[in-house]
């Protein structure tokens, strides 16, 4: 097992792998419900979706483990599955109309074209294409938005006329509170497993407060297997209806395109930022991808695994499968190889069996983590140099919209449309990388498109 993950190589142990892929499951886990409830309002089958959700989950995750041997986990993405659900399906407000065996047909030919993308090392230069400025920016942006997500899980951000601060009040966002001073305080002693702990302990606080719910504990696990055959293979369907109507093709292509999009930003925008601090991916590595046939280092297996899970997670029923920036969380337990992901599958695994018990950890709990998550990320904004308008202006739209638009993607897209602006307003547009320029006017039409489709025009 040393030899085979490296270890020694990687100043880790098996204990330390399987701390850090529990903290990454428990921060996490909360996608196997959460996916199946969006997923369900297209008319998806809920056991089917939650089945899919776990099978995808792990088998994106141990491709992570055993082919790229780094400690990333996937599951269906968030953002991804509520463009699939209220969007591209159109549950509720402008919808584009297809049926999910559709949508599902969209999401595998979006993994199969960024499979493409990825073994012909055009996501090589996609990263190479970042300057070092934006890549800080997107690293401690990134940590923004862990812990924002955190925040809003357990509703110590309160949105009203404007966002605000809760009054605490709310019993879950006191939860979160003590579960973030007791995990501090464990760090500060350099307690190990003090994130873990954390959310443990919280767990078991909870119990009195009326926030962990012991009383729901009843779960049919053979149910959700009899409504798997629904979604299994569904997207092959999809496929045979997608394009018989012509007037749908435009449509179908920006759906395909802000599937294709937003998966490969997220993905990359996550292994820049979290790999920036824990070197899971060297400079070298990220510089070196796609240099020679097959794959040659980490960097291209990772995105590889990447893009399978999405094409097998269509294939199975569910929305796209993407890199998950919780596995911060494990990373900073010192999770450091594929023994991570390994563990992570294996607890996803179980939550068949067990849901139950998984499903009482609750959001306040685990927000703690996250939150801390997002405070040690942050050191990625020293890198950036403030004191230059020239630096300063993309890498403050990259941090700012990612946190408060909730979506990596449209922050790397801010970063990237600001940069090629200063750039060329300071006459010096040679400094611009073609693959940058290109991606900043493609992530521009998408924003066009989506105005001309939410004023109804589309």
């Amino acid at each position: 097992m040393d030899r085979f993950f490296k270890l020694s190589e990687n100043n880790t142990s098996i204990s330390q792998e399987f701390v850090a892929g529990l903290t990454t499951f428990f921060a996490m886990v909360y996608i196997i419900f959460v996916n199946p409830m969006h997923l369900s309002a297209t008319g998806m089958p809920w056991g089917a979706v939650f089945l899919a959700t776990i099978f995808a989950t792990v088998i994106g995750t141990l491709m992570m483990g055993l082919f790229a041997n780094v400690p990333y986990a996937q599951a269906p993405g968030m953002g991804l599955n509520t463009f699939f659900a209220y969007t591209v399906v159109g549950g509720i407000g402008y919808g584009f109309g297809f049926s999910w065996q559709e949508a599902l047909a969209l999401v595998f030919i979006c993994g199969i074209i960024n499979m493409i993308i990825t073994v012909t090392s055009i996501r090589r230069q996609l990263i190479i294409a970042i300057p070092k400025n934006l890549q800080s920016a997107i690293s401690g942006g990134i940590g923004l938005f862990i812990a924002y997500i955190g925040l809003v899980n357990v509703q110590i951000i309160e949105f009203g006329a404007v966002p605000g601060l809760a009054n605490f009040s709310n019993p879950s966002a006191v939860l979160t509170i003590i579960g973030v001073v007791l995990t501090l305080v464990l760090i500060l002693l350099k307690v190990k497993g003090a994130i873990l702990i954390g959310i443990v302990a919280a767990t078991v606080i909870g119990i009195p407060m009326g926030v962990t719910n012991l009383s729901g504990i009843e779960f049919n696990v053979f149910e959700p297997f009899k409504e798997f055959p629904i979604t299994f293979g569904a997207a092959f369907g999809g496929l045979g209806s997608l394009f018989s109507d012509v007037s749908k093709l435009p449509l179908a292509l920006l759906a395909l395109f802000a599937f294709s999009l937003t998966d490969t930003f997220d993905t990359v925008g996550t292994f820049v930022g979290t790999s920036k601090k824990s070197k899971i991916f060297t400079d070298e590595e990220l510089y070196q991808m796609g240099t020679g046939k097959g794959f040659k280092t980490k960097v291209e297996k990772a995105l590889f695994s990447d893009m399978v899970a999405t094409t097998v997670g269509a294939v199975l029923g569910t929305s796209n499968v993407t890199t998950y920036v919780e596995s911060a969380a494990g990373i900073e337990e010192g999770g450091r190889t594929g023994l991570t992901a390994v563990f992570v599958s294996a607890f996803f695994l179980l939550t068949i069996f067990i849901s139950p018990l998984v499903g009482i950890v609750p959001a306040a709990a685990t927000a703690p983590a996250l939150i801390i998550v997002g405070i040690l990320m942050s050191s990625s904004f020293g890198d950036v140099n403030w004191h230059s308008l020239e630096d300063a202006i993309p890498a403050f739209f990259t941090v700012v919209v990612m946190a408060l638009a909730y979506n990596i993607s449209y922050g790397i897209a801010f970063g990237f449309i600001s940069y090629v602006i200063v750039k060329v307003t300071l006459r010096k547009a040679k400094e611009i990388h073609p693959i940058l320029l290109a991606s900043a006017i493609i992530f521009l039409v998408y924003f066009v498109f989506k105005a001309l489709n939410g004023a109804g025009i589309f």
